[in-house]
C-alpha cells in the first residue's frame, strides 16, 4: 500500500506585513518615499502542486503629495491620505514544484492575478460624486522560501490596478478654475502592495492508492 501524498489536498492562511504605495495624478512614478504601513491576511487553497487559489485581506494607509512636481502642482498644494481595505482572489502560479519529494526545492518563484474590491475613507471633502468602494485587478510576482513542508515564507510585490481616478480626491475638470484640483481624467490611480509573509500548511490525510491500479 503506498500513500498518494502529491495528490493531497492543502490547505494554507498566513499573514504578512508590508506597505502601500500608490501612482496617479500626484505621484506619476512609484517612489518609495510614498510607502505608507499595511497588512495582510489570506488563505490558500492549492489546487496542483503548482496551481493555487488564493483569498485576501489586505488594508493600510495610503497617502502622498504632489509638491515638488511642477507649477501647477505648487498652485493646487494637493494631498491626500486614507485609509484602503481590500478583498481579493487570484490564482497563482508557481514555477516550481517545491512539495516534490524527489527534489526539495527551497526558493520558488510565482506570479498571480485575479479580482478585488476595496474600500476607501477619510478623504475629506469629495471633489466630484463618486462611491468610496469600487473594483481592482491584482496581479503581480512573488517568491517563496520553503523553511520547511509546513512553514514558509513569501516575499511578493503587486499592483493594483483601478477603473477609478478619486484616491487622491483628484480626477477630471477644467485646469482654468481658480482651486486647480483637476487631474487627467483618462488615467486611473493604481495602488501597490509590497510585503513579507508566513503562511503554514495544512494538510490533509490522503487516501491509500489502490495497489490495484
Amino acid at each position: 500500500m503506498s500513500w498518494d501524498w502529491a495528490h493531497a489536498q492543502r490547505s494554507e492562511v498566513g499573514f504578512g506585513i508590508g506597505t502601500f504605495n500608490y501612482t496617479g495624478d500626484l505621484v506619476h512614478n512609484y517612489n518609495f518615499k510614498y510607502s505608507r504601513p499595511a497588512a495582510t491576511v489570506f488563505y490558500r487553497s492549492n489546487l496542483s502542486n503548482v496551481v493555487s487559489f488564493r483569498t485576501s485581506l489586505t488594508g493600510g494607509q495610503l497617502s502622498a503629495s504632489e509638491k515638488p512636481l511642477d507649477a501647477f502642482a505648487q498652485q493646487r498644494d494637493a494631498s491626500f491620505d486614507i485609509f484602503l481595505m481590500e478583498v481579493s482572489t487570484v490564482l497563482e502560479y508557481h514555477f516550481l514544484d517545491w512539495r516534490d519529494s524527489k527534489r526539495f526545492v527551497r526558493l520558488n518563484p510565482y506570479l498571480f492575478g485575479g479580482v478585488g474590491l476595496f474600500g476607501i475613507s477619510g478623504n475629506g471633502e469629495k471633489t466630484e460624486e463618486y462611491s468610496n468602494v469600487q473594483v481592482s485587478i491584482p496581479f503581480g510576482l512573488g517568491v517563496k522560501y520553503v523553511y520547511n513542508p509546513k512553514w514558509y515564507f513569501g516575499l511578493e510585490l503587486g499592483v493594483r490596478k483601478t477603473f477609478f481616478d478619486n484616491l487622491d480626491n483628484i480626477s477630471g475638470g477644467d485646469l482654468r478654475y481658480k482651486n486647480y484640483q483637476y487631474g487627467n481624467p483618462n488615467d486611473n490611480d493604481t495602488f501597490y502592495y509590497l510585503g513579507i509573509s508566513l503562511t503554514r500548511t495544512f494538510y490533509e490525510i490522503p487516501c491509500p492508492r489502490s495497489p490495484y491500479k
